[in-house]
């Protein structure tokens, strides 16, 4: 007998519209729909709870549990190590449409978990902060903090990005009450980064951790910014889980320069003149002869 996952897919074109729907909605993410209440299903495909209901039944299932019980058990033996939502079946634009909507759904969640209250406390704190050193371990956490260090320095503050081991130490044991440490590590979990973690705190700095909910860096946070996302099937951080950091972190930025106010926008919009008119990018870029005589005036 066929597995429940192909069943849907052989059988969708088949059924009422309004149940083509719920199928299509679990096809493009299935580990998210076993994950899903019925509400939050119903919501995604557009449809009533008693649709939902109706489609699992349509495929021999008495209750929404039993289905989505059978399509665990088929993920678990027909899951791929490519991507959590795409089969090794799957047509070039299967895969795209699945991956985008993948992407999509763990950013709708994002906006509906994300706890703002944090953010708010996160930004007055880097507001008032003499200095922000950004820590970090690996690419994908590496990639953010110079991303986050780049947006500070932008609006004028004091930030660096230390993604060596022994830096991150040292940077801890200067910090002091006027400092932020700022973590960066979906994994949460690097022995060192937490020792420097905990040492910045030990110091009087404030630490903030862009990280999953339950890790040991999350414990050690004064001010915890947890992003959750659906654990990717190749890699430990997933193209969702740096999609959501990279959001997280233009919320804040966006909302940091409204706090720091017209000095900010003043510097943001002089840097943007400046790689404008110098950038090496830029179609007016005229060579460095043109900014050195600029200099000298």
């Amino acid at each position: 007998m066929d597995g429940l996952l192909k069943q849907l897919r052989n059988r969708m074109s088949a059924l009422p519209d309004a149940q083509r729907r719920v199928v299509q909605c679990i096809l493009e993410d299935p580990r998210a729909a076993v994950a899903a209440t019925v509400e939050q299903l119903a919501q995604q495909a557009g449809v009533s709870m008693p649709t939902i209901v109706r489609t699992c039944r349509a495929f021999g299932h008495e209750s929404v549990r039993d289905f989505m019980l059978a399509l665990a058990q088929d993920l678990a033996v027909t899951g791929s190590y490519l991507h959590r939502s795409v089969l090794a079946e799957d047509s070039a634009q299967d895969v795209a449409s699945k991956i985008i909507h993948a992407a999509v759904s763990s950013l709708t969640e994002l906006g509906r978990r994300i706890d703002i209250a944090m953010v708010e406390r996160v930004v007055a704190c880097l507001a008032q902060a003499r200095r922000i050193d950004c820590y970090s371990v690996g690419a994908a956490s590496t990639f953010m903090a110079q991303e986050l260090q780049s947006r500070l320095f932008r609006l004028g503050l004091t930030a660096n990005a230390i993604f060596d081991l022994h830096q991150q130490l040292v940077s801890a044991s200067t910090l002091g009450p006027q400092g932020v440490a700022f973590v960066i590590s979906h994994v949460g979990r690097m022995p060192y980064t937490l020792e420097a973690a905990r040492f910045a705190r030990a110091q009087g700095a404030t630490v903030v951790a862009l990280t999953q909910p339950d890790t040991p860096l999350a414990e050690v946070a004064d001010l915890p910014l947890l992003v959750s996302v659906p654990q990717d099937a190749v890699m430990r951080v997933g193209t969702e889980a740096y999609l959501a950091h990279l959001v997280v972190i233009e919320v804040l930025m966006v909302r940091l320069a409204q706090q720091l106010g017209p000095v900010a926008a003043r510097g943001l919009g002089q840097y943007r003149q400046l790689l404008s008119k110098y950038g090496f990018d830029s179609a007016e870029y005229s060579g460095a002869q043109e900014l050195d005589d600029e200099y000298k005036h």
